[in-house]
């Protein structure tokens, strides 16, 4: 493959390029002031923080600690300072330094856990987290990222779209639909990315897909904008975390319940009439903990309806967390934490888009006969997390929880008996139908308009016990989970019929309810895993096993069944998969690592399967090197998933013309790809030398520089036909479709406190929106695109700032997808600005 030779020389250059940290407490030489190192360490647990940042607020300087904690200013001028040290999930710590020229000075700081100090909040983080503390990365045997606070408020204060968020990571790919972000589609190293439906998506560790096991996709998703983290773990994911094992793990990171009295309000406006508003308060006690919060936001749309009419969306987001605890140092400890969610969408969206001469002329244009699409939402979850730690060196740690999703998707889907899809794409043919889509009056019932009533639930209790011990052969860290789930995907569906009159749809025939989709689906799962890390020397080495066991049940009913008295057709069947995995890595210096692994990939089939569909498997490897120093950070992954059979699924999202969910089996499949993220400030640690010759401190300049690169080559292995739109008659050595060969994100910043611009830009190549081979046809392809953003922030004192942004600079228009309907556009230029206060 060609990725191999590139996967070696860019591993050469990281290992080349990767300074070493210099000793903690050694000055660099021929340099005025002094130097000022540290280490930062957990208060609880004392190990060393990795990624906390450290600032010292009079200059405007700022560094992150490495993988040993450390960190180090030089240069420092003589002065009394105020340090400042945050890291996630801690406690804010500041100190106060006199510092004389010539003389270093060194500092031991202990950060305690953000809801109160005691030692076993890194432990409750962990264990229903797919990566932890920070520093934990150095230690994963596998491809893995946490976007924090700083990461996050980058970019959720302006757009609040998880796509553009997650650009920043390699090996995530993204088909836009909406370009608001509303129902995502993401995958993971060539898994497909329709509604986010092949990766495990969880918030605060626990599945939050409306029926990740009998309906994953997911029409809802958590918003972005209230979540204090976000965790990537890719392929060693597979052991902890299911039922979709291959690509890898997403974790939202909902706001902790802080330590002290907090309050934050994020007031937010721009074009479109878009306005945001976000309101978080909390506070602990000594056996008490709360918060309540509340994210809201709407705009009226970037697309113009033909005759006028809303285009945009409007969500209201509610979270409380009540906690009560044990003593802090009690040494029998236990904690209870009751998480409501509530969250609420009324979005005008819909599943048509534009003919490509339409687009041609003007890509935000909206057809009449999409008037009356809209889809109403509403979620609701519970969460009860318990912790206890009986003994020393033992926890555990169980989650009962229940999400509820009900949505009503009301959307055109056929006119004159035709589907919208095939009409879009074969204008020429159905230019009658074209004609009414445009406004054109037509015959009654022409327009047929679905009622996508769905209900969806998903409940079940899991458990992680936590056990670490030294052994002859090493320190031991063994995990034991289980879980036991149940969902449910509910259809009631029905359609209403239309009259196009000069441009204004006119209901003439109400249709019967459940008279389209009347069908329940179920899934009762239990899945189990056992984990060791075991470190010995400078390794450390993860084996695991992972079995998955699934019962599925699919009634179907009658269109004139509405009461459900007799099922037309039951079908059931069980999935048992056994899921193992090994990965290792080796310390060559404390700033740098080797990782790789090898695990099993699994996907469920789901509910309605026939017998001779089979669940979807894969063998995954991945081999990478990690650097972590003091003004880089880097890191390389060669990845090579190989499937032994693939799975799709035709769904209304995907084109197909009934939505029925029928599941396709497409044989074997190569993805072999490579990842490169690279975080670097060429201004950390250097001097300035003034006019008189003397030289001085960077006076305060960071200059932080992001690089992310994914290479991708996906081809099947096997040649068949299905009645999969976005496959059809393959060839073996066919491309995967909606899959870039080259993705890139880049950022650069320049800061200097109170301010700081960032300016940054995302590179997607074209991708095929059909399987093939060779040129892309006319049609049957996205635009390779490159899209750049602009924000600021000032921070006018310690605790408010006030921020703005422009996303798609340069107002590039551009086909983004081609399903469900028509060609579809990217964000145009949007200009948003706003204030932040937090105290």
């Amino acid at each position: 493959m060609t990725s191999r030779p590139l996967l070696a020389s860019l591993l050469a250059a990281v290992l080349c390029l990767a300074p070493d940290r210099p000793a903690v407490g050694q000055e660099t030489a021929h340099e005025a002031g002094t130097v000022l190192t540290g280490t930062v360490r957990a208060l609880d647990s004392g190990d060393p923080l990795g990624g906390a940042t450290v600032r010292l607020l009079e200059l405007g300087r700022q560094t992150t600690t490495g993988s040993d904690g450390g960190f180090e200013f030089s240069g420092v001028p003589e002065d009394s300072l105020t340090v400042e040290i945050t890291a996630l999930g801690r406690l804010v710590e500041r100190r106060s330094v006199h510092l004389r020229s010539g003389e270093p000075r060194s500092l031991e700081i202990a950060l305690a856990a953000s809801a109160l100090d005691a030692p076993r909040i890194d432990v409750v983080l962990d264990r229903f987290r797919v990566v932890g503390e920070p520093e934990a990365l150095t230690g994963i045997p596998g491809s893995a990222h946490v976007l924090g606070p700083e990461e996050l408020n980058a970019q959720k204060q302006l757009y609040d779209d998880i796509h553009t968020i997650l650009r920043q990571v390699p090996g995530i790919t993204i088909q836009e639909e909406d370009a608001f972000g509303l129902r995502p589609n993401i995958g993971i190293r060539g898994t497909g990315s329709e509604r986010s439906s092949k990766i495990t998506v969880m918030e605060d560790g626990v599945l939050i897909a409306p029926a990740p096991y009998s309906a994953p996709s997911a029409y809802y998703f958590p918003v972005a904008g209230r979540m204090e983290a976000i965790e990537i773990r890719k392929g060693s994911s597979q052991i902890k975390y299911g039922p979709h094992t291959i690509g890898g793990a997403l974790n939202l990171i909902s706001s902790p319940i802080p330590g002290d009295l907090t309050g934050i309000i994020e007031l937010e406006g721009g074009q479109d009439r878009t306005g945001k508003a976000h309101l978080e308060v909390g506070n602990s006690y000594e056996h008490f903990g709360w918060l309540a919060e509340t994210y809201q936001i709407r705009t009226d749309g970037f697309k113009r309806l033909d005759g006028g009419g809303d285009t945009g969306f409007e969500i209201g987001d509610y979270l409380v967390k009540l906690r009560v605890n044990a003593d802090p140092d009690a040494e029998r400890y236990h904690e209870l934490e009751l998480k409501l969610g509530r969250y609420d969408q009324t979005s005008n969206e819909t599943y048509l888009g534009l003919t490509e001469a339409d687009f041609a002329s003007d890509p935000y244009r909206r057809y009449p006969a999409s008037q009356q699409d809209v889809m109403d939402a509403e979620q609701t979850q519970v969460q009860l997390r318990h912790f206890a730690r009986p003994v020393d060196g033992f926890d555990i740690t169980t989650v009962l929880y229940r999400n509820d999703f009900d949505r009503n998707w009301y959307k055109l889907g056929r006119v004159g008996g035709e589907g919208i899809e095939e009409l879009l794409d074969e204008p020429g043919r159905f230019a009658n139908e074209l004609a009414v889509i445009r406004g054109a009056t037509s015959a009654p019932d022409a327009l047929e308009v679905t009622a996508g009533i769905r209900s969806y639930y998903g409940e079940g209790v899991q458990s992680i016990a936590g056990l670490e011990f030294a052994g002859p052969a090493g320190r031991h860290e063994i995990e034991l989970g289980g879980r036991y789930h149940a969902d449910e995907e509910d259809r009631f569906q029905h359609a209403d019929l239309y009259q196009m009159v000069d441009g204004r749809m006119v209901r003439t025939t109400a249709g019967a309810p459940g008279s389209g989709s009347n069908q329940v689906s179920e899934a009762r799962a239990w899945a189990y895993f056992a984990q060791d890390r075991v470190s010995f020397g400078r390794w450390t080495v993860t084996p695991g096993l992972r079995l998955e066991t699934i019962d599925f049940t699919r009634t179907d009913y009658g269109a004139d069944d509405p009461g459900r008295k007799a099922p037309s057709r039951v079908r059931e069947s069980d999935v048992t998969a056994w899921i193992p995995g090994i990965g290792a890595t080796f310390a060559v210096t404390p700033s740098w690592n080797l990782f790789g692994g090898v695990h099993k990939g699994f996907g469920p089939p789901g509910p309605g399967a026939e017998e001779e569909t089979e669940p979807e498997e894969s063998v995954n490897y991945e081999l990478g090197a990690r650097y972590d120093g003091s003004s880089i950070a880097a890191q390389v992954v060669g990845f090579y998933n190989d499937y032994e059979n693939i799975l799709g699924k035709a769904t209304l999202a995907s084109g197909a013309p009934t939505g029925a969910g029928e599941l396709f089996n497409g044989g074997a499949v190569d993805v072999t790809g490579l990842e490169l993220s690279i975080d670097f400030d060429p201004l950390a640690g250097l001097r300035w030398t003034g006019a008189s010759g003397t030289a001085g401190a960077s006076r305060g300049w960071s200059l932080p520089v992001r690089l992310a690169y994914t290479y991708t080559d996906a081809e099947f292995r096997t040649s068949f036909e299905s009645d999969f739109e976005v496959w059809g008659a393959v060839e073996a050595g066919d491309e995967l479709p909606y899959l870039p060969e080259h993705q890139l994100h880049a950022s650069l910043g320049l800061k200097r406190e109170p301010w700081s611009l960032r300016l940054e830009a995302t590179h997607v190549d074209e991708m095929r929106t059909v399987a093939g081979s060779g040129p892309v046809p006319e049609g049957e392809g996205t635009d390779p695109v490159t899209v750049w953003g602009l924000s600021g922030q000032l921070a006018l004192n310690p605790w408010s700032s006030v921020f703005a942004g422009v996303q798609n600079l340069t107002e590039e228009a551009y086909v983004v997808a081609r399903h469900p309907a028509g060609a579809r556009p990217g964000l145009p230029r949007t200009l948003l600005a706003g204030v932040r206060i937090a105290r």
